[in-house]
């Protein structure tokens, strides 16, 4: 199933925000395991016109920045979030499949963690805030937010497994 023809109901207690940070802060060494062994040349291998594993790990670490400033526009009071670039435009311009991997997985360590002291650091009444998402015409809480995060990474790295299986490297 697309990401974009997913539903979610909401409605987690505040008492499970801290397994969804957790969730948050494990993502990047989810990755790191999961593409440990893949040969340079089979991270950047496109199948059947989709992204390369290597893509997908690119869009995770170009989502850190809508995460963060929804994050941002929660806190601040706003009404509704900001819409998602749903044709992922940044994937292709940002050409992830010609630069390091290791880099493409620092940067992401790096973003994800901050906004994962971020989260560390609210308050209950804090993480139950909200505001409307665009496509689900549904408030969003910040504890919302981030377990349609994780819901998000998980996606992708089903698809890097996904991929993996196609490429042989399981």
């Amino acid at each position: 199933m697309k990401w974009v023809e997913r539903q979610f109901e909401f409605g987690l207690p505040a008492s499970l925000f801290p397994n969804i940070i957790e969730r948050l802060s494990g993502t990047p060494v989810r990755i790191e395991e999961k593409i440990q062994s893949i040969p340079a040349a089979l991270l950047t291998k496109k199948i059947a016109n989709t992204w390369s594993i290597q893509e997908n790990v690119g869009h995770l670490l170009d989502l850190e920045s809508l995460w963060e400033k929804r994050l941002n526009e929660i806190l601040n009071g706003e009404k509704e979030l900001c819409s998602a670039d749903l044709g992922n435009e940044s994937v292709y311009s940002k050409q992830y499949n010609d630069k390091s991997i290791k880099l493409i997985l620092n940067d992401f360590r790096e973003v994800r963690q901050k906004i994962v002291n971020r989260l560390m650091n609210l308050n209950e009444q804090q993480i139950t805030l909200s505001a409307m998402h665009p496509r689900l015409q549904k408030p969003m809480r910040i504890i919302d937010l981030f377990s349609f995060v994780v819901e998000h990474d998980d996606h992708h790295l089903a698809r890097i497994t996904e991929l993996k299986k196609i490429l042989g490297v399981v």
